[in-house]
């Protein structure tokens, strides 16, 4: 078997794959766009958009962007922009119809632990040790887990429009030389859980439920949760640190119309049917994009990556795009660039009233 190309080599394979990180998230998009506007500059058409459009490169955006987008809409550089509509990246789909996205999913990094009332010998069975507490909560988590899960798999909602609960570590144990002690029990225990809510979920009611039967602080139970604003709540038994919006500046969900209120969603379908493709429905992102800090402001945008008829790789083992999928991308950001940018002041205006 031969070895896999260096990650950022950008290979591409005898059968036109392009084996890269981010080959589909998201450096793909980032050189479409300049190569659409390049191809638009240069066209005989001479086409002369009514709008200034603009593409940034702002970093942090995998570990939440606070350092990166949502410092940058804080600035008087930003504001100076005026934006009135953002594309945002997509995701690939696997049929014949381009994706897009008109929310995203807030994550919550939350941890629970247990300083156990009693710990000792692993032959004793204490009440309220710090694993059986923890255990306990782990169960009624799973359970809320498995009841979102079954909408799923019963197709009564996609993955994107319920909240998720996943495990992703477990920390208890007494450490020995060769592993951990197994006649001996801990006195504390921890778990930490991926959180993803829906943009109109309550977000107050999930912090009842963490609190009150999650963690509650009766079972000496105590918890953290990192929202991905920027205060700390705090109290006997648990922090709190809020990081990213989850309402906009009117207390609504981050969400962008994609009705007959919203004229650039109109423009953006006349933009994919001219390219010759097709959208699929609308959906909430499964994961997070800096989208969320531009729609706490009120500007509309869409997350779209024109990948279809591909493996959804992200962040997966190599992860690729096929040379046309990337090629006819570019044709598809001609057309949307072309009409979004041609959109009149008017038309948006009305909207606002």
């Amino acid at each position: 078997m031969a070895p896999p190309p260096p990650p950022f080599a950008a290979h591409r394979a005898a059968d036109g794959r392009i084996y890269a990180r981010g080959a589909q998230d998201d450096k793909c998009i980032g050189m479409q766009y300049l190569e659409a506007i390049r191809e638009l500059k240069k066209s005989s058409l001479g086409h002369t958009p009514l709008r200034t459009v603009h593409i940034s490169y702002v970093p942090e955006e995998e570990i939440g962007g606070f350092d990166g987008m949502m410092k940058f809409v804080e600035t008087r550089e930003f504001e100076e922009l005026n934006i009135g509509f953002m594309l945002d990246e997509g995701q690939a789909s696997v049929g014949d119809e381009f994706r897009v996205f008109y929310a995203d999913r807030s994550p919550w990094h939350v941890v629970i632990e247990d300083e156990g009332q009693a710990s000792g010998h692993g032959s004793r069975m204490f009440d309220g040790g710090a694993m059986e507490n923890l255990m306990k909560s782990v169960e009624m988590m799973m359970r809320f887990r498995e009841s979102s899960f079954e909408l799923v798999k019963a197709s009564l909602a996609a993955n994107s429009e319920v909240i998720s609960v996943n495990p992703v570590f477990l920390n208890a144990g007494i450490k020995s030389s060769d592993g951990y002690e197994m006649n001996l029990q801990p006195s504390e225990a921890e778990a930490g859980f991926d959180i993803r809510m829906t943009p109109t979920a309550d977000p107050d009611l999930m912090r009842r439920r963490i609190a009150e039967e999650w963690a509650p602080a009766w079972r000496n139970m105590t918890y953290e949760v990192n929202l991905f604003v920027v205060d700390d709540i705090q109290d006997d038994c648990f922090l709190i640190t809020e990081k990213g919006p989850l309402r906009d500046f009117k207390g609504r969900p981050l969400m962008t119309a994609t009705d007959g209120s919203n004229p650039w969603w109109a423009v953006f379908n006349q933009a994919i049917a001219a390219a010759g493709g097709k959208l699929a429905k609308p959906e909430i992102l499964a994961s997070t994009t800096d989208a969320r800090f531009l729609r706490q402001l009120g500007i509309p945008n869409f997350g779209f990556s024109p990948m279809k008829n591909t493996p959804i790789l992200l962040h997966d083992h190599n992860e690729f795009l096929q040379d046309s999928v990337y090629l006819e991308g570019i044709k598809v950001y001609e057309h949307v660039i072309r009409f979004l940018s041609s959109l009149d002041g008017a038309s948006v205006a009305k909207q606002d009233e």
